[in-house]
Formats: C-alpha cells, sequence, structure tokens
C-alpha cells in the first residue's frame, strides 16, 4: 500500500483559502486516481474532488467553482486549492489513492487513505 500524508490543513476565516497538499510516500501517483474526500464530526466520510492520470478531474457539487484539485508534478504532489471558503466546509480533509483511470466517488473504492487533516472555517 501506499503511504500519503496530507498537509496544508489549519483556520480560516469565512472566504478565505487554504491550499491542501497530498505526498505519496516512497512513489509517484502514476497510474492512479487521487480522490479528496472529507469528514465532518458525527458524519459520514464523502467525495469532494478527484484527478487521475491523464489529469481529468471531478467535483462534488457543493465545491464546484471554489475548489481545484491539481498535480504538481515537481513536487510530486496533488493539491486542493480551497477559495471562498464557508463554515460548512469544516472538516478533516483526507486524500486517498486507487489504481487505474477511473475516477470514482466511493470511498470504500479507494485503496490507501492518508490520516487527514482538520480544516476549520469561522464564521
Amino acid at each position: 500500500q501506499v503511504e500519503l500524508v496530507e498537509s496544508g490543513g489549519g483556520l480560516v476565516q469565512a472566504g478565505g483559502s487554504l491550499r491542501l497538499s497530498c505526498t505519496a510516500s516512497g512513489r509517484t501517483f502514476s497510474n492512479s486516481c487521487v480522490g479528496w474526500f472529507r469528514q465532518a464530526p458525527g458524519k459520514d466520510r464523502i467525495f469532494v474532488a478527484a484527478i487521475n492520470f491523464n489529469d481529468y478531474t471531478t467535483y462534488a457539487d457543493s465545491v464546484k467553482g471554489r475548489f481545484t484539485i491539481s498535480r504538481d508534478n515537481t513536487k510530486g504532489t496533488v493539491d486542493l486549492q480551497m477559495s471562498s471558503l464557508k463554515p460548512e466546509d469544516t472538516a478533516v480533509y483526507y486524500c486517498a489513492v486507487r489504481q487505474g483511470t477511473m475516477m470514482v466517488v466511493t470511498p470504500a473504492l479507494y485503496n490507501s487513505w492518508g490520516q487527514g487533516t482538520q480544516v476549520t472555517v469561522s464564521s
């Protein structure tokens, strides 16, 4: 399994921005789909965005137009740029990876997960 590490979380006011990064230890994200998910207290883990190795992307409706997922091949990361943040975006954000080109939104179909990074948006 791939070891994933998320970074970049923190506390931000509503309307602000944060950039999360996901790094794979010991390997790259080639031939894989990388997804970002989030889990608020007491709620299920839900899909946020995904990118595959052809750089196709997909987003949850709740974040379209505000979040952007991208690869940084120089740094070997998959980043999630979050703008116009809302208090309801508050959650622990996780990155996950699965082999292949197909982008899926179901958490159970991803093979490896990071430990998560907290994002808190104050009103």
